[in-house]
This record gives C-alpha cells, structure tokens and sequence, in this order.
C-alpha cells in the first residue's frame, strides 16, 4: 500500500473497542470511533471485535475527509487465541487511488501482497513473536494493542508491526486508574502512557481503555490527534476524571454554549461565603483536571485548594469533553473571556464571596489568566505557575531551539528546521510567505489560536494588571526554563500597576511540578511520583490565604 507509505503518524493512530465487562456500559457489536485532528472532527470508523475458542478477528470500515482523504471500504486483521497474528487485509482509497493489501504470517515473516494503484506490491519482512499489527490508516488496528496491554502479564515486552514499513517495541511509561463518564454514568477506566520507539525517533502515546481492555480513547498530543468512542466524544461525555473529596460536576452557561466543569467546596467549611479560584490549564491540555504526561495538574491543584479553604473551578476547555463552542476558531482571548464567564458564574453563588476571588493559570494557563484579569477586577489575585515571560513569537523559537540542542540531528539540519519554524512564524503573523512550506505544516500552524499566540505580549498585558501576582516556577523545569519567573517578576515590577509581586522557585522540581531529578522531557516516563509537589501547592495556597484574608469584605 505504497500510497500508505506517505502518511504521518498521524493517520496511523488509531481504535475500537469489543463487548464491554458485566459491569461496564453495555458496548454494541458494531462501535462507531470520531477522528478529530486540532480538535476537528475528520470522520468516523465503524468497528467490531469478535473473540471465541480460536482467536481475536477485528473488522472495520470508515471514511475520513480533509485533511485525510481516505475511504477504508473493509479491514481485518486476525489473531490467533494466544495473540499470534494469522493474517490482516485492507481494501481502502486515498485521494482517490486504490489500493488492497494482504499480509500473511508464517515463520517469523509477515508476507505481504496486493495493488496500490493498479500496481502490483509484494513484500516480505521478520515479525518475530507476536507483534501487534496495525497496517496504515486502518485505525481499528489498536483494538489489539488495548487488550494485549490489560491481559498480557506486567513487563511483557510489546511489539509493533507496519505492513511494507517496519516493527518496533512499545514501552509502558505509567498506567493511571481514572474513570469515565457518559451521560450521568461513571465507570472505571486505565489510561496508559506509552513510549512507541519507532525508527525517526520516540513517540509519546496516550491510550484510555476499560478494564477489561475495550479501547475508548487514543491521544497522540505531538500530532494533536485524537480517536474516541463516539459515544464518549459526545457533550455529555468525558474521559480521564480525576476526584477529589468535595468534587462536583456543573454545567456553566456562556453566551451561545456551555461550559463542562467541575467545582471542588473543602470537605468542612465553615464560613458561608468562601474564596474562590479560577485554574486554568497549558497548551494542548484541553481536558478539566490538566492532565500532562499522566499528571493531573488541575485536579491536584483543585484539591489542595479545596483542603485549604477555597473552592476550586476546573473546566473543560471549549469545544472539548463536556464543553461546548468551537476549538478551531478559540483564541488565547475566548479562553480569557471564558475565564471571567466562569468569574462572573461563580460570584453569582452564595457559597462563594465576591470579594475574594483569583485566577491561577499553569503553562499557556498563566498568559489567560493575566489576559483575563487584566480585563476584569473580580479577580483580586493571580497566580501564574510555570509561565512564559516573552512574546508567544519568541517562546516558540525558545523551544523550538531547545529540542534541537536536545537532539542528534546534523547541525545543518538543526538550522534548516530553526528557518522553517522562523518562517511559518512571520508567515502566520503577516499572511505572506508561505512558499515552500509543506502544506501539513501550514494547515497546523496557521489557525487563529497560533495567530493569538503569536501575538501574546505580556509586557503589553501587564499595564493593565493592578492586582497581586504570584510567579511559581519549577528549578529545573526544561520546557519553559526557570529564567522566565525572574524576568516575569521583574516585567510586572516594572509595567503593572500591582503593589504585591512575589516568587516563588521550588528545587527539585521540572515542568509538570512533580520531583525530578534533571526535569528533561525524556524523564518523564520515568518518574514514579505524579503527584504535584506540596512545595507548589504549599506555596499557591499560602500566599493565596494571606492575599484574600477573611476579613476582605
């Protein structure tokens, strides 16, 4: 399948689920999975496990539109009882050219035939043991890899294996029990993180499954790709919740949508009218409870708020989980408006006292949240955690630079990439100069929430902030370096019009603020605590009572 061969991972990322447990919703035969890239749904696939005496046989059909142009007819892949595979075809179109594949295993070889455009294909490659066999764009395929990961026993080596391209291991980096919900129904789900160690280099993959290995979500956040049980992509639906004591589900009602929430009350208060505080999360991170590389950020945070005396707002961001609105056309000012929307929603409560009320941001979370105080004086107290202190122009080629240093490449390939992000960066900001940039590049980068990015200057953003800030940043944090806290403080000293800027730098700490040891992104598979440290959270809590005190009426 010669024309599957020029596909990113993107579109090869994929799942279904079987028969659900006893105790779980009842799954149907046939399950409908909705495919968004960016947030944007794409297409659907329809898909069916059958399990019995002699094996596992997946089945499935789907059609996708742009960006993806592909339409799967039909696919099977079967294995046999001890997930041995047998054999697995596809007959499908992209862009309008056909092709059919047939793989057969036999001996340690996976053979390979069919036509890609009229064109005969033949192929023979090793595939030792028993990989998991997920042939391009047939997005069913995963159902395989969500049952090997529940039922194989723990430190069992996974193997991957693409028809006409190659095999590789998967690695277990953390397995999280959480639960999902759909409608009013909650039941337990694992969410795996997984490294997939393919040949250009290390893939960090995010997959949800019952517990009995029915796939219900799979998240590739470097591609911003995501597959969902259709059922579970709905409004009403949600993945990945985390809990804590006092937890409440609510639905906030904005102009023209509403907003999936969860709002956290301390187990024993004692006050009728409590503070409150607004979180908001990073970049890319668009579920209620923050969760980054097994993390909930948000939800942990909720928590230690709530333990401290004040209720705690974590809400999906809109057009994601529960939430309604539309992702694609969001900017880094919706998400300020939807911020002070939530302000304005909570300040109408009579558990919470009007005067007492801050907003904390973590990442991309912390520029929305001085956007949104800078427009509104509800909020008397912000909490930027982990933030950026540049213009969004120039923290993008930080990073961008700092994966590079990171890498092996070449270094005449390093500045070749550094020019191509330089050039879709002034491309976005001016409409012109697009030549020679690929076309998936342009499709991801030019979108009115890169062009707000862009944009963001918080030296700008902060003459219009009068109320206290607090900057906590992680020591060793490698994704935005701790340098940003001092020039961040030292940028609201000098443009805002705030009496009260504090810092706060937690040792030991990298940028999902848990313990590391060097806080490198390659790290964080690794980790054992995921927990976020107390030091933060001590620290936001803190400063936060001493900002709102009780007598603040």
């Amino acid at each position: 399948m010669r024309v599957a061969l020029h596909l990113t991972w993107t579109l090869l990322l994929v799942l279904t689920a079987s028969r659900a447990h006893a105790q779980q919703p009842q799954v149907p035969a046939t399950t409908a999975y909705s495919v968004f890239l960016r947030g944007v749904p794409v297409g659907t696939e329809n898909a069916s496990v059958t399990t019995d005496a002699a094996g596992t046989t997946i089945r499935s059909e789907g059609r996708f539109g742009p960006p993806l142009n592909i339409t799967l007819r039909s696919a099977e892949i079967r294995y046999s009882a001890d997930w041995s595979p047998i054999a697995a075809s596809a007959d499908a179109s992209f862009n309008g050219n056909d092709a059919t594949i047939r793989t057969s295993f036999q001996n340690g070889v996976a053979a390979t035939q069919g036509t890609d455009r009229g064109e005969p294909v033949a192929q023979s490659q090793p595939a030792a043991g028993k990989p998991v066999v997920l042939p391009a764009a047939v997005f069913s395929s995963y159902a395989a890899l969500a049952r090997r990961l529940a039922t194989d026993p723990p430190g069992t080596e996974l193997r991957v294996l693409i028809p006409l391209q190659n095999e590789f291991g998967v690695r277990v980096t953390s397995v999280q029990t959480e639960q999902a919900q759909v409608g009013t129904e909650v039941f337990a789900v694992r969410r795996y993180e997984l490294i997939f160690n393919q040949p250009g280099g290390d893939l960090p993959v995010s997959l949800v499954a019952t517990t009995n290995g029915d796939l219900i979500r799979l998240a590739i956040p470097s591609q911003t790709l995501e597959v969902i049980r259709s059922d579970v992509a709905s409004p009403t639906s949600r993945t990945g919740v985390f809990s804590n004591p006092g937890d409440e589900a609510v639905i906030i009602p904005l102009e023209g949508f509403n907003l999936g929430a969860t709002i956290t009350r301390p187990r024993n208060a004692a006050a009728a009218r409590l503070p409150a505080v607004v979180l908001l999360g990073a970049a890319g991170v668009n579920d209620r409870d923050g969760v980054v590389s097994g993390v909930p950020t948000l939800g942990q945070l909720a928590g230690a708020l709530a333990d401290a005396g004040f209720i705690a707002v974590r809400f999906d961001k809109r057009g994601y989980g529960q939430s309604g609105g539309r992702s694609e056309s969001s900017t880094l000012s919706d998400h300020a408006e939807d911020a002070r929307a939530v302000a304005k929603w909570l300040t109408d409560r009579q558990d919470v006292d009007p005067r007492r009320l801050a907003v904390a941001g973590y990442g991309e979370g912390s520029m929305v949240a001085l956007l949104a105080a800078s427009r509104d004086r509800r909020f008397g107290a912000i909490v930027s955690i982990a933030g950026p202190s540049t213009t969004g122009a120039e923290q993008f080629i930080e990073q961008q630079q700092l994966v590079l240093e990171a890498s092996t490449l070449p270094e005449a390939e390093k500045a070749k990439r550094l020019a191509l992000q330089r050039q879709v960066q002034q491309a976005v900001a001016t409409g012109k100069g697009w030549e020679g940039v690929p076309v998936n590049v342009r499709r991801d980068a030019d979108t009115p929430w890169f062009q707000s990015l862009l944009a963001y200057d918080p030296a700008k953003v902060l003459g219009d902030v009068r109320q206290p800030l607090l900057v906590v940043h992680g020591e060793i944090d490698r994704q935005i370096p701790v340098a940003h806290a001092d020039r961040l403080a030292t940028l609201a000293r000098e443009k805002s019009k705030s009496k009260s800027i504090d810092i706060v730098i937690v040792r030991g700490v990298n940028h999902l603020l848990v313990p590391a040891v060097t806080g490198s992104t390659s790290e964080y598979g690794t980790l054992t605590d995921r927990n976020v440290s107390k030091d933060v959270t001590r620290a936001v809590t803190d400063w936060l009572t001493r900002m709102l005190p009780a007598s603040a009426r």
